[in-house]
């Protein structure tokens, strides 16, 4: 009679088919959440299938009765092949606002960069001095001429397929995440031409390059790209921008030539934000007011708009990366602030504090403009599973001001995006679907379109959205819903650009080309 020891049958196969199974019902329970953010389950369905993946080779490794050396050789083959893959790929960025790192092979080389050349002849001192275009309007600063994410009298036709938009020029344009600002037919961005931040002045109707100012600085971020962030500024005459590293500059719109400028971030000791500087300059009076770094202050600091020398810097939290916004609530005109973690309202002539509004932690970046309704109330917004909030400002006994809160929920998660305001509505982007919200009580009327990390327009009675896949919309939404008129594939590639209406003008752009739209109005077409 034998003693040996049986040998165990079977490779225990329930262990991974049971692993695979939970796996598949934790994504599952993930995706069926509704208001959960996209990149936390972006993020949450990456983590299970990466773990699900290390358990069924732990199982195959130790516990799946397999023979050893096959076991072994199955194991090396496998190392070896991760091993060649980490060498084999690069991270280039990421694959849209979700945050994912993109891959690609590390012996693949991008599109050659090409960019338009400055013009040297053919500037003449009337197209210096600017004229006015006809169907153009000025859009002389971010989001909007009142930075509130409206226009109005553009009159759009509504039917893109008899009257679709038409191309007036393309063109490569460097990278960056800078909007337009358009005054007298001359449209001004920011880009990165290799070492070189550029302040840069195009023609609207044709695209040539009239002027750029260079400054040998480049902001790099793995995740959120390379180059500016910010939009530049028209006022009177100059050019006001700050580009991704804190250099806040004073140009002259006509030339670009240099009146004067600051190292915001160098001259405060402020260690940059983690995805840079991208709040626009606010320039009204004789001020220029712009946003700090990436420590408990100064948040806000102020500049002589002729010369540039300091005239504040206030606040004790770290910096948002929203744009400043002049306001007028309770009776007092303030200089509202989106910070990393409040809201703040300052008086403008001193920066003196007059709001302070805790608001979520932070972790997360906060990118959305405030919204401004009436002279009371006060809405604020942003992603990865902040909501929002419906305030109400009221004026206090010592000069100040106090915010309540009318509601707080997570029906529009703004990421990138700003909501706008029209007859009582809020439009924007909940986490990159098209959403109505009431704002009188904070319920959502509907959510529909898929646009992505994009941005919106009102539009008169209309909304243009900019999806982040390049894709530019033009939509009828109403408190009964939402539907596309027309669309056209303005750009290919990741955009995270705010385009820019001026008039029937369209511009969009990205970090490697730019186009230039002209939209039919219903005045051309009768």
């Amino acid at each position: 009679m034998s003693n040996s020891k049986p040998t165990p049958c079977g490779h225990r196969l329930w262990i991974p088919i049971s692993v695979v199974i939970v796996a598949a019902l934790g994504i599952t329970a993930i995706q069926l959440q509704p208001e959960m953010d996209r990149n936390f389950k972006s993020w949450a369905v990456s983590a299970i299938g990466l773990f699900t993946s290390l358990l069924v080779v732990i199982w195959f490794a130790l516990l799946s009765r397999v023979r050893w050396k096959l076991r072994l050789t199955a194991l090396t083959f496998v190392g070896l092949a991760c091993f060649g893959l980490s060498k084999a790929v690069r991270v280039e960025g990421t694959v849209d606002g979700r945050g994912l790192p993109r891959l690609v092979w590390r012996w693949t080389e991008g599109p050659a960069r090409r960019y338009s050349d400055r013009l040297v002849t053919n500037v003449t001192d009337g197209a210096k001095a600017g004229t006015k275009i006809g169907g153009a309007s000025d859009v002389p600063q971010f989001f909007g001429p009142h930075r509130d994410g409206i226009i109005h009298g553009a009159k759009l036709s509504r039917d893109w397929s008899a009257h679709p938009p038409r191309e007036l020029w393309r063109q490569p344009i460097g990278e960056g995440w800078s909007a337009f600002a358009v005054v007298n037919g001359k449209a001004y961005t920011q880009e990165q031409r290799g070492t070189d931040e550029l302040i840069t002045c195009y023609e609207l109707l044709t695209g040539s390059l009239v002027w750029a100012h260079t400054n040998q600085v480049r902001f790099s971020e793995w995740q959120g790209g390379d180059g500016p962030r910010a939009t530049p500024t028209i006022d009177n005459g100059k050019v006001i921008a700050i580009g991704g590293t804190g250099i806040l500059d004073c140009l002259d719109a006509d030339d670009g030539h240099r009146l004067w400028s600051r190292d915001v971030l160098g001259e405060n000791k402020l260690p940059n934000l983690i995805w840079g500087i991208s709040g626009s300059p606010l320039v009204f009076d004789d001020l220029v007011v712009v946003t700090g770094g990436f420590t408990n202050g100064p948040t806000v600091l102020a500049y002589e708009r002729s010369t540039g020398k300091p005239r504040w810097a206030v606040g004790g939290d770290k910096a948002g990366y929203s744009s400043p916004l002049l306001a007028t609530l309770a009776g007092h005109r303030v200089v509202l602030s989106v910070n990393a973690s409040s809201l703040t309202a300052h008086e403008p002539a001193t920066g003196k504090l007059l709001l302070n509004h805790p608001w979520a932690k932070d972790n997360w970046p906060k990118a959305s403009q405030p919204v401004v309704l009436g002279d009371d109330r006060v809405f604020i917004s942003a992603g990865y599973g902040t909501g929002c909030e419906m305030l109400k400002i009221t004026a206090t006994g010592d000069g100040g001001l106090s915010a309540a809160v009318l509601w707080k929920n997570k029906l529009m998660k703004t990421q990138f995006n700003s909501a706008a305001v029209r007859d009582g509505l809020l439009y924007g982007l909940d986490d990159g679907l098209l959403a109505c919200v009431d704002i009188a009580t904070g319920e959502r009327k509907w959510k529909d379109g898929r646009y992505g990390s994009g941005q919106t327009l009102l539009v008169d009675d209309l909304i243009l959205v900019q999806a982040e896949r390049g894709v530019v919309a033009l939509a009828e939404a109403t408190p009964d819903g939402y539907s596309e008129l027309g669309r056209i594939t303005a750009l290919t590639s990741k955009t995270w650009n705010h385009p820019t209406l001026a008039g029937c003008y369209l511009l969009a752009r990205n970090d490697r080309e730019v186009v230039c739209y002209e939209l039919a109005t219903a005045q051309a077409i009768e």
